[in-house]
């Protein structure tokens, strides 16, 4: 028997093969080159919708308080713009640090900001009868503004550590409720009963988020609004007359419910299209009590009316779902729970200033984030959104 090639079928079919193989490696590498741009655009977009939001919210915030001033380029508000200025620093600095350094040094964070509160609390300044501040000459903060933050960081890592049936255990949670009543208690005794709010709101909401187990949650959540009216007789004077100015503002017009009956009065009368830039009479002629900070939506809300209030409205509800997306793609469970943190936080300021200003819920003194005069709250939410930022860049890494 006898065998033949046919070296020229080989070598044709060799080149076919060749090419074929040629082909797919050329389609795989302008598919991998496709998938990096395509993050890459995505990652841009990603901030460029962030720093958008950030451009208009900060751009009301100028007006804002250049409309509280009656229109005058005063010392406040050259202090708000350098307010905002260290705000957008400190931001970018959080965002170019690790973030895995924010998890590793979480628990030391809480920590000093803890015993700033316990200094507060022993030699703070005290303005309008409540001691929140601490100075230090060329600058004053309030350490419970940074409680909010690093409370939320040592939550993360704590559940970020547990497995789900480790979770479920309720012996697993005394250290966290520790975490979050120990600064809630020494703020409330401030006296801040607003700021110790959020502390238990944030903090029972990252508990819930981290994967507790609703039905003893719900069990919890309801059992705390049965024993809530019970609060009443350890509340001070004021707070009980706030609580009593939000069913019956009308009862003492020019005593409890002065503030929120010239709150009312102030949106109401800026309609659809509001007065007008500098025009609004509520905030010009004095009848609208702190309309530079807790009282900023009030302000903004009577010059630029029902449309400038729902843009306002808008964009923090895009912060927030921005927020909440972010934890939401991220895999890693410390990231997840403080970009969800985060995002619960601004959510919750948002809520209950507007509520507040409206009549809806009782004067508590909560700042609407950006937008209301302090530096403290500036920069706490600035390094929240240099957080996201971070954990944006961990996540594509």
């Amino acid at each position: 028997m006898s065998y033949s090639l046919d070296f020229g079928k080989i070598s044709i079919n060799g080149l076919r093969v060749w090419c074929m193989q040629e082909e797919k490696a050329k389609k795989m590498i302008l598919a991998e080159v496709k998938n990096h741009f395509t993050n890459r655009l995505r990652f841009f977009n990603e901030f460029n919708l962030l720093f958008l939001i950030l451009i208009a919210i900060f751009s009301l915030s100028f007006l804002g308080q250049f409309s509280a001033f009656n229109g005058k380029f005063c010392a406040q508000v050259k202090q708000h713009l350098l307010h905002i200025n260290i705000a957008v620093i400190i931001m970018l600095l959080v965002y170019l640090g690790a973030f895995k350094m924010w998890h590793n040094f979480a628990y030391l964070f809480y920590v000093a900001s803890f015993a700033a509160l316990l200094f507060v609390a022993m030699a703070g300044t005290a303005r309008l009868g409540a001691r929140r501040w601490i100075d230090l000459y060329f600058i004053t903060f309030q350490p419970s503004e940074m409680m909010k933050l690093f409370l939320i960081l040592a939550l993360a890592r704590y559940y970020s550590a547990l497995s789900g049936q480790e979770i479920c255990r309720l012996s697993n949670h005394i250290f966290p409720l520790l975490l979050i009543l120990m600064p809630a208690f020494v703020v409330l005794k401030q006296p801040d009963l607003g700021t110790a709010c959020i502390l238990l709101l944030v903090g029972f909401g990252i508990i819930f988020m981290s994967g507790f187990p609703l039905k003893i949650f719900l069990i919890s959540a309801v059992s705390a609004l049965i024993i809530c009216p019970f609060g009443w007789f350890f509340l001070r004077n004021y707070q009980k007359n706030r609580i009593l100015a939000l069913l019956n503002p009308d009862a003492d017009p020019t005593g409890i419910g002065y503030h929120v009956l010239q709150s009312k009065i102030a949106i109401g009368s800026g309609y659809i299209f509001g007065k007008g830039l500098l025009q609004g009479t509520q905030s010009k002629l004095n009848f609208l009590p702190e309309k530079n900070t807790d009282f900023i939506f009030t302000t903004m809300a009577e010059e630029f009316g029902f449309l400038g209030s729902m843009t306002i409205i808008l964009l923090f509800c895009a912060l927030t779902c921005y927020f909440f997306w972010v934890g939401n793609e991220s895999k890693r469970p410390f990231a997840k729970l403080v970009c969800c943190g985060l995002g619960l936080l601004v959510f919750i300021h948002v809520f209950v200033n507007i509520a507040m200003v409206t009549g809806i819920a009782p004067v508590v003194g909560i700042p609407l984030p950006f937008l209301s005069y302090g530096g403290s709250s500036i920069m706490t939410f600035a390094a929240g959104c240099g957080l996201i930022m971070a954990a944006v860049r961990w996540m594509r890494s």
